[in-house]
C-alpha cells in the first residue's frame, strides 16, 4: 500500500512528524513501521509536549539510588541493604470506556512495573475522579473502576492500603484512575530495563499475545469523544492469576544470574520493550515476530508490535544460560520463547516468515532520543479573571453552623469511602500496619526490619485550578505532611500529571506553573521526583478536567513503634492546632458546595511556613509529646476533629476564635496547620517545645458528646453514622451491590 501524509494522520501523526519520519530513515516508512511510530511517538510514550518542563524537576539528591527516568521505576535507599522502589501511572482513558478491565489492567501495569526490577510489590494505592455522584454515569464508572481494581489487587495478592478520590463534574466524560505500586528489593537483586551483549538471546515470556490493547498508547493520547467507545480494543485485559504467576517467576529467574535486563511490554507492546532497552544500551536487536506466542490466529506484524496485552516481559538472557531461564517460566507454566537477539548496530530488524517486516533505528522511535520535542504556547486562562473578582466579604456568614457541618459531613469527597475500601483486601501480606488506628499516611512494615514506609497519594485540584503553581505545591506538602504527622521522613515523590489538551494554550499553562510549584516544593523537602507519568488528552466536549498534577509519596520510619496515628486517645487529652489560623474560606468544599461559589483564589499557604511546621511536628513525635496529629485539609477543621474522634468514639469541646470568621475557622481549608492532642500531664513540655512556631489551644477530648462554643452538636458516634454512610446513600440500589457480585 502507498504510505502518505493521510496514512499517518490516520495514525494521529502529524504531517510535520511525517516527514520527520521520513527524514529520520532517509526513506519513505512502510506501514509496519509507520505504526511503530505511531505508537512510540505518541504523547504517552514520547512525552513530547511535556519533556522540557519535566527536565526541570529535581530529579537526583536525597535517597535516590538511581536518576530518575533511567529505571522502570524509583529507588530509593532506606538502609539496611534495602531499597523501595515505587511508581504511579494513570489508566483513565480505558477506564472512561471500559472501567473494569481499564481499572484492573492499570492495577496490573504498575505492579509489573516493579517486580521487573526485582522488587516484590508490598502495597498498592490509587487515586480517582468521578463526575457528580448522583448521577448514573458517574455510578456505573465508579462500581466498575472499583470492582477492576479489587479484583485485579485482591487476586494478585497485594493489598490496597490507601488512597483518595473526588467528586467534580469537570469529569464526568473523563475519569481520573491513577494507580501505584510500592515494593521492597535487597541491594545488588535489581534488574535492569536495558539489552547488552551481541548475541544474547532475547526472550519473550509471560501471557500470549493477542489483539486486545493494539493502539494504547495512541489512543490514550487523544480527546475522549463521543465515538472514543468505538476504540475499545485498544482496552486491555488483565488476568491477575497469570501475573501472579509470572511475579514469582520473573523475582525466580533474576536469582539464576542469567538475566541481563528485563522490561515490562507496557504501552506500545513489542516495539516499546525492545526500542528502549535497546537504546538505553546502544545495542539493536534482529526479532522473529512469528516465534512470539500467540492466542489469537493470523496476527499482522503491525499488530504483533501494538500489541499491549497484559502479563508480558521482555528479557534479554547471557547466551548459552536459556535453558535456565526457560526451566524456571516452565516450572511456572508460563509461555517463554527466545524470539531473537542482540545485534551491535542500534538497528531493530522485525521478521515474518523470514522476511523483514520493518527496521527501524531504536535510538530514532524513545524519549530521550530522536523522539520529537515541542515547546507548546501558553496564555494565563480566561477564568482567572472571575478568580481575581472573588470577594469573601460578599459570603454572609451562615447563622446555623450546625446544620452547615451536617451537610459537610456528608459531601461524597469528604465523607467516608468505607463502601470503596471494604471491597479491597487492605491486610494481605501482613503489611498494613495501619489498621487498628488510622494516619494520615498508610504505615506498611518491611518484613525482618523495624522499619516502617509510609505512603500515600495527594491532590487537591480545585485549588490548583485556581492557583496551578501554589496549587501544586500545595499537593507536595499535603502529602509530605500526612508522612510526618504519620511519624515518617519523607523521601521522594513520584507524580501523575493528569491534564487536558496541550495543544491548548490555557491547559498548557496550568501544566507549566503545575510543573515549576512542584518543583519548588519538591526542592523544599529533599523530596527528588523519581518518575511517573504525564496523561494529556484528559478532555471531553466540555473542556478539560481540572489539572490534577497527583503526587505519590514514600517515607521511612526507622522504627516502625514510633508511628503516630491520627485518633484521639483518652478523654481530658489538650487539643492544639499548629500553624497559622487564618479566616480563609477560599477554594474550601464549604465555599464550592454549600456557597456555590465555583471560582475562588487558592487557600492560605505560605512554603517557609510548611516546611517549619512540619520539622517541628517530626520533633514533638520523636519526644512522644503529642498523642495523635491529623492535618486539616478538605472540609476544615471541623471535619478533622471529627475524623481525629471516630475511631475511637471520643468526642471534642472546643471554643472558637473570634478573630476569624467562624465559618472560616470551622471549615475554612487555610494551609499549614495540623490538629494534635496532648496529654494534660505533658502540657507544660509541649508548649515549651513549640518555640516561635504560631499555635492554639482550641479545647479537650471528651467522652463522645461534641460541644462548640459551649452549644451541644450531638454525639460522635451520630455524625460518624453519617459520615460512613453518606455515598451509600447516593448510589442505586443496583450500583451500590454491583462491586460486591462475585466474578
Amino acid at each position: 500500500m502507498d504510505i502518505t501524509v493521510k496514512t499517518a494522520q490516520q495514525l494521529r501523526l502529524t504531517e510535520q512528524e511525517f516527514e520527520l519520519i521520513k527524514e529520520r530513515l532517509g526513506r519513505t516508512p512502510n506501514f509496519n513501521e509507520l505504526c511503530a511510530f505511531s505508537g512510540m511517538w505518541s504523547e504517552h510514550c514520547s512525552y513530547k509536549n511535556s519533556i522540557k518542563w519535566l527536565k526541570t524537576l529535581p530529579r537526583e539528591g536525597g535517597r535516590m539510588l538511581v536518576k530518575a527516568g533511567e529505571e522502570n521505576a524509583g529507588l530509593m535507599d532506606i538502609g539496611g541493604g534495602l531499597g523501595v522502589v515505587f511508581k504511579i501511572e494513570s489508566h483513565n482513558h480505558p477506564s472512561a470506556i471500559e472501567p473494569f478491565q481499564g481499572a484492573a489492567t492499570g492495577v496490573g501495569g504498575i505492579h509489573r512495573d516493579i517486580f521487573t526490577m526485582g522488587a516484590r510489590p508490598i502495597a498498592a494505592l490509587n487515586s480517582l475522579r468521578f463526575g457528580n455522584l448522583e448521577e448514573d454515569k458517574t455510578q456505573h464508572l465508579l462500581s466498575g473502576v472499583v470492582h477492576g481494581i479489587g479484583h485485579y489487587g485482591n487476586c494478585f495478592g497485594v493489598p490496597t492500603v490507601g488512597g483518595e478520590i473526588y467528586f467534580d463534574q469537570c469529569y464526568h466524560t473523563n475519569p481520573l484512575v491513577n494507580a501505584m505500586s510500592v515494593g521492597i528489593v535487597k541491594a545488588g537483586e535489581t534488574v535492569s530495563a536495558t539489552a547488552a551483549g551481541k548475541g544474547n538471546p532475547v526472550m519473550f515470556v509471560g501471557s500470549a499475545t493477542g489483539k486486545d490493547g493494539i493502539g494504547g498508547a495512541s489512543f490514550a493520547s487523544a480527546d475522549i469523544t463521543a465515538e472514543s467507545a468505538q476504540d475499545l480494543p485498544a482496552v486491555q485485559v488483565g488476568d491477575p492469576f497469570q501475573e501472579k504467576k509470572l511475579l514469582e517467576a520473573c523475582l525466580e529467574v533474576i536469582q539464576t544470574g542469567a538475566v541481563v535486563g528485563m522490561q515490562d511490554m507496557g504501552a506500545a507492546g513489542i516495539i516499546c520493550s525492545t526500542s528502549e532497552m535497546s537504546a538505553k544500551g546502544e545495542v539493536g536487536m534482529r526479532i522473529d515476530l512469528d516465534k512470539v506466542p500467540t492466542r489469537q490466529a493470523n496476527m499482522k506484524a503491525w499488530e504483533l508490535l501494538l500489541s499491549e496485552s497484559q502479563e508480558r516481559m521482555l528479557l534479554v538472557a547471557i547466551k548459552g544460560r536459556e535453558k535456565e531461564v526457560q526451566d524456571v517460566f516452565d516450572k511456572w507454566d508460563l509461555p517463554c520463547s527466545v524470539i531473537g537477539e542482540v545485534t551491535d548496530d542500534g538497528i531493530l530488524n522485525f521478521y515474518m516468515q523470514g522476511e523483514l517486516a520493518a527496521s527501524l533505528p531504536a535510538y530514532d522511535l524513545v524519549l530521550g532520543g530522536g523522539a520529537p520535542v515541542y515547546d507548546r504556547e501558553y496564555s494565563e486562562p480566561a477564568y482567572f479573571n472571575e478568580i481575581k473578582k472573588f470577594d469573601p466579604s460578599t459570603i454572609e456568614v451562615p447563622g446555623n453552623f450546625k446544620i452547615i457541618a451536617e451537610q459537610i459531613i456528608r459531601l461524597p469527597s469528604i465523607a467516608s469511602k468505607r463502601w470503596i475500601y471494604t471491597q479491597y483486601d487492605s491486610m494481605v501480606g501482613t503489611v498494613n500496619s495501619s489498621t487498628n488506628h488510622p494516619a494520615d499516611a498508610t504505615v506498611v512494615i518491611v518484613k525482618g526490619t523495624k522499619k516502617g514506609i509510609a505512603v500515600t497519594t495527594d491532590c487537591n485540584s480545585r485549588y490548583v485550578y485556581a492557583d496551578p503553581y501554589k496549587g501544586a505545591m500545595i499537593a507536595v506538602s499535603e502529602a509530605a505532611r500526612n508522612i510526618v504527622c504519620s511519624g515518617g521522613q519523607p523521601l521522594g515523590v513520584t507524580n501523575c500529571l493528569n491534564f487536558g489538551n496541550p495543544y491548548d494554550p490555557e491547559v498548557y499553562y496550568q501544566f507549566v506553573h503545575a510543573v515549576k510549584g512542584m518543583g519548588e516544593a519538591c526542592r523544599k523537602f529533599d523530596t527528588p521526583v523519581t518518575g511517573g507519568n504525564v496523561s494529556f488528552y484528559n478532555q471531553n466536549p466540555d473542556g478539560p478536567v481540572y489539572p490534577t498534577p497527583t503526587i505519590g509519596m514514600v517515607g521511612l520510619l526507622e522504627n516502625i513503634d514510633e508511628k503516630m496515628t491520627l485518633d484521639f486517645k483518652n478523654e481530658g487529652d489538650v487539643l492544639y492546632v499548629l500553624g497559622k489560623m487564618t479566616s480563609d474560606i477560599n477554594c474550601s468544599e464549604y465555599l464550592h458546595r454549600i456557597c456555590g461559589v465555583d471560582h475562588s483564589p487558592a487557600p492560605h499557604f505560605e512554603l517557609e511556613d510548611e516546611f517549619q511546621l512540619q520539622q517541628k511536628v517530626l520533633q514533638l513525635i520523636s519526644k512522644k509529646l503529642v498523642r495523635s496529629a491529623h492535618d486539616v485539609s478538605e472540609g476544615g477543621l471541623f471535619v478533622t476533629l471529627c475524623e481525629s474522634g471516630f475511631n475511637c468514639e471520643l468526642g471534642f469541646s472546643v471554643i472558637t476564635n473570634n478573630s476569624y470568621r467562624k465559618d472560616g475557622w470551622l471549615f475554612g481549608e487555610g494551609q499549614s496547620r495540623i490538629l494534635v492532642s496532648v496529654h494534660l500531664a505533658k502540657v507544660e513540655d509541649f508548649e515549651a517545645a513549640l518555640g516561635d512556631l504560631p499555635f492554639e489551644k482550641i479545647g479537650v477530648v471528651t467522652t463522645g458528646e461534641m460541644m462548640i462554643d459551649g452549644d451541644f452538636w450531638g454525639t460522635i458516634d451520630w455524625w460518624k453514622e453519617e459520615y460512613d454512610t453518606a455515598i451509600e446513600n447516593y448510589l442505586s440500589k443496583e450500583e451500590a451491590g454491583a462491586a460486591l457480585i462475585p466474578i
